[in-house]
């Protein structure tokens, strides 16, 4: 065979990239990721020396064609205004790693935004996250009220998985499997590995384990097994806010009474004045609760439906944000609209008190003032970033606990002690402990066998 030479130019034409590579946006990395994390404990509370920290996002889609400080003052609530206005001007606030000319700069797909910030984060209970029960793969904790699980807000260090990684290592890496609100306290699961971890979370998913909740409520919870199958609907994703309405999803809840405590006891006088309805003395009810679905809020929301809301919830019990009716049997908002609620919300927290209900006198007006967390008029020395006072105990407690999990099929139980809101009050007698679940779980085993 011969060989030949072959032209070195071709008729075929040049290659074009139609999709040509480009670089990602250029993104900060945070100034410092202290270690050990800068925890302090004082006056019973778990604190964090305030450090620097860099936020980075990516454009969302519903950001895109806006100005920047329009997405600030809309999507975030932390701060006021003028500290964004300022931190913008300031280069505080970059976008793909670069200062912009002003304020009004708007902000496109596939940007990425950054802002460092001298953060201080709140306070949190300075309880011990206790561990229920610990092996190779797995660790059962019972986790305080008040602290959030993840890293999200003004909470980064001051989370449980923070708080874990900083007691067993900076190489520790916690993985939730169960999900609990901030204020919500009781049973979690937290993987040492993720092949442990998504198995529980996949039986979690498929509905084969049975959570069972404990809630202290307003007056007198009915006898027997309560079932409520009212769908849930969040009506703002900025303040979290859900309700009972006909057009939202599905949920089940099963409640029944542990135990009714009059009005009378010292101690429940001092607790009810503050956070629930002063104008009826309805006394309190324990009941428990075993969600079949798992709706945002769904215990709070359907407890609230009823008639009997958490007595100190600062959202589902306060008069200031549902009015006198507290969204009882309210399902189709005739009485308050979605708008009406959602501005009423809007106006607390900041320099006004969230409490549970509205003030009725001076003398307590003045008490909850002195306990919640509002802004406090200093301003922090080295970023003058308006400061909060400590938190109040309605901002670190929920009287909503996580009392059990078990599987369907008896393999496993893992079960918390009542938490103290849940024992009987000095001078009366009542239930230090639960029974088992069967008579929960026998209201709704027909139509929800997988729980059964």
């Amino acid at each position: 065979m011969a060989l030949v030479e072959v032209p070195q130019e071709t008729s075929y034409p040049p290659l074009e990239e139609k999709k040509p590579f480009t670089e990602p946006a250029p993104v900060l990395v945070a100034p410092c990721d202290p270690w050990p994390r800068p925890y302090y404990l004082e006056n019973g509370l778990r604190r964090v020396a305030p450090y620097h920290y860099t936020y980075n996002t990516y454009c969302k889609e519903r950001w895109r064609g806006r100005e920047l400080l329009d997405i600030f003052s809309s999507e975030f609530r932390d701060r006021p205004l003028e500290y964004y206005k300022d931190a913008i001007e300031r280069g505080s606030v970059v976008v793909n790693g670069k200062p912009v000319p002003s304020t009004s700069h708007v902000v496109k797909n596939g940007d990425v935004i950054s802002h460092t910030l001298h953060r201080h984060e709140p306070p949190v209970t300075s309880l011990p996250i206790s561990v229920l029960h610990e092996d190779d793969d797995m660790i059962v904790i019972n986790k305080p009220s008040g602290v959030p699980v993840h890293p999200a807000g003004r909470y980064n260090f001051n989370s449980v998985v923070e708080i874990m990684r900083a007691e067993r290592g900076h190489g520790f890496n916690p993985l939730p499997c169960n999900r609990l609100d901030r204020l919500t306290s009781g049973v979690m699961f937290i993987g040492k590995n993720a092949k442990a971890a998504e198995k529980l979370s996949m039986q979690i998913t498929a509905r084969t384990v049975r959570k069972e909740y404990i809630a202290r409520v307003k007056g007198e919870f009915p006898d027997g097994e309560v079932v409520c199958d009212m769908p849930i609907l969040q009506i703002s994703p900025k303040l979290g806010l859900n309700r009972v309405r006909a057009n939202g999803k599905a949920a089940r809840t099963v409640f029944k009474k542990l135990a009714y405590y009059p009005p009378g006891s010292k101690e429940q006088n001092l607790s009810e004045e503050t956070n629930a309805d002063r104008s009826k003395k309805e006394g309190y009810s324990i009941v428990r609760c075993l969600p079949v679905t798992g709706r945002t809020h769904q215990l709070r929301v359907h407890l609230q439906f009823l008639g009997h809301p958490i007595a100190n919830d600062p959202i589902y019990c306060n008069q200031r944000v549902w009015g006198t009716r507290l969204g009882f049997d309210d399902a189709d908002a005739s009485h308050d609209t979605d708008e009406d609620i959602i501005t009423r919300l809007s106006r607390m927290g900041k320099s006004e008190v969230a409490d549970a209900v509205a003030y009725h006198d001076e003398m307590v007006d003045e008490y909850n003032k002195k306990k919640a967390e509002k802004m406090s008029g200093e301003l922090c020395e080295v970023c003058q970033t308006p400061l909060y006072t400590d938190p109040g105990e309605q901002e670190l407690t929920l009287w909503l606990h996580s009392l059990r999990y078990e599987d369907a099929g008896g393999s496993w139980s893992y079960v918390s002690p009542l938490p103290a809101w849940a024992l009987p009050p000095d001078g009366q007698e009542g239930p230090t402990q639960v029974g088992t679940m069967d008579e929960l779980v026998a209201a709704v085993k027909d139509e929800n066998p997988e729980i059964a």
